[in-house]
């Protein structure tokens, strides 16, 4: 170990939350959300409101947008011998075989049998993996997809604690590749007319695609931020948007990133220069203060959770002092906060 070398704590991206400003329900608009705007060089802070982002984005910035799609991934079912399971679709492995959380877990020994709905849909445990998860083997007839949507719930976060009526609400409006066990919720902001009304001022819209894991909510246990070992998700990014993308850095033009999951793509899959090609491939960046920035000008984002991966991201992205300030004023100016709470644009 370098002697000169300075080892952040997880505890230093810690701050007190009090528990009512944790968003448990979606607004009735999505575009209402408030929006904080920080300026990372000058560490100047302003209030305003989601719908008027397009005050803050300028003509010829490309803003990239994660298009995947939230798998309603929970399903209710029972043992054939009895008994209530909880069964929680992690990735799939393919031939319906999928990598699955299961409750209570002592009970999913391999060879059990599992009916869920009425019998649309069954599995058998395959197999307990070293991770506690279970391999699972899933028996249906028809599309597996709508079958999912008509017996699954979505696989909210753990510190929300209310059902969620509308499935759609825990979707992006442009939601297209189903893959993610949680949703790239920077996007929840916005509407197809606020989107119009970006590309009508210039803003250039694209997409990549990255499956969301549920490793999105697993706390940081080291106390070394360095030594801690960052899930792996897939990602694509096609020929259209590397394109894109490639354009705005040369010609100079900012790079916005909606959302953690599409910063970590960008900076995953660009060159040393920003510059990206046509890729897919799973990734597992972690980027905490210290890493340089290649590719990504500017980030629309939430606000996390303390001493997670994410708030770790956006503290490289704006220094850990500017974040940690303008967490401890949303918290002052009763944002709301995580999934289903308020945004902020750092540029």
């Amino acid at each position: 170990m370098d002697g000169n070398k300075i080892l952040m704590k997880t505890s230093d991206f810690n701050y007190y939350l009090p528990p009512e400003l944790i968003a448990q329900t979606p607004l009735e608009k999505r575009d209402q959300s408030r929006l904080m705007i920080l300026d990372r060089s000058a560490g100047k802070i302003k209030h305003s409101e989601f719908f008027k982002i397009p005050l803050v984005l300028k003509p010829g910035d490309c803003l990239v947008l994660n298009d995947s799609q939230v798998l309603p991934a929970r399903l209710i079912g029972h043992r054939e011998t009895g008994g209530a399971v909880e069964v929680l679709l992690l990735s799939g492995k393919g031939e319906g075989v999928w990598e699955c959380m299961t409750r209570p877990g002592r009970k999913m020994k391999p060879g059990t049998y599992v009916v869920f709905g009425n019998g649309e849909l069954s599995a058998r445990v395959l197999e307990s993996l070293p991770s506690g998860n279970r391999l699972m083997e899933f028996f249906y007839e028809g599309i597996f997809l709508e079958i999912l949507e008509k017996l699954g719930r979505m696989p909210l976060p753990p510190y929300i604690k209310k059902e969620l009526k509308d499935k759609s609400r825990y979707q992006t409006v442009y939601s297209k590749h189903p893959g993610s066990a949680a949703a790239p919720t920077a996007g929840l902001h916005f509407t197809k007319e606020l989107m119009d009304e970006l590309v009508g001022m210039g803003v250039e819209i694209c997409y990549l695609t990255l499956h969301v894991g549920l490793g999105t909510f697993r706390p940081v246990k080291e106390e070394e931020v360095e030594n801690h070992v960052m899930h792996a998700e897939y990602c694509v990014v096609s020929e259209e948007t590397a394109k894109s993308v490639t354009a705005a850095k040369r010609s100079g033009r900012r790079v916005i990133a909606c959302g953690t999951t599409s910063c970590r793509t960008l900076e995953a899959l660009s060159e040393p220069d920003g510059t990206l090609r046509e890729h897919s491939d799973w990734i597992d960046i972690f980027i905490y203060p210290g890493y340089r920035f290649k590719c990504v000008d500017g980030l629309i984002t939430n606000f996390h959770l303390p001493e997670s991966t994410l708030i770790m991201l956006v503290s490289a992205f704006a220094g850990t002092e500017n974040i940690m300030r303008a967490y401890q004023e949303a918290v002052r100016e009763k944002y709301r906060f995580f999934s289903f709470g308020d945004a902020m644009f750092i540029f």
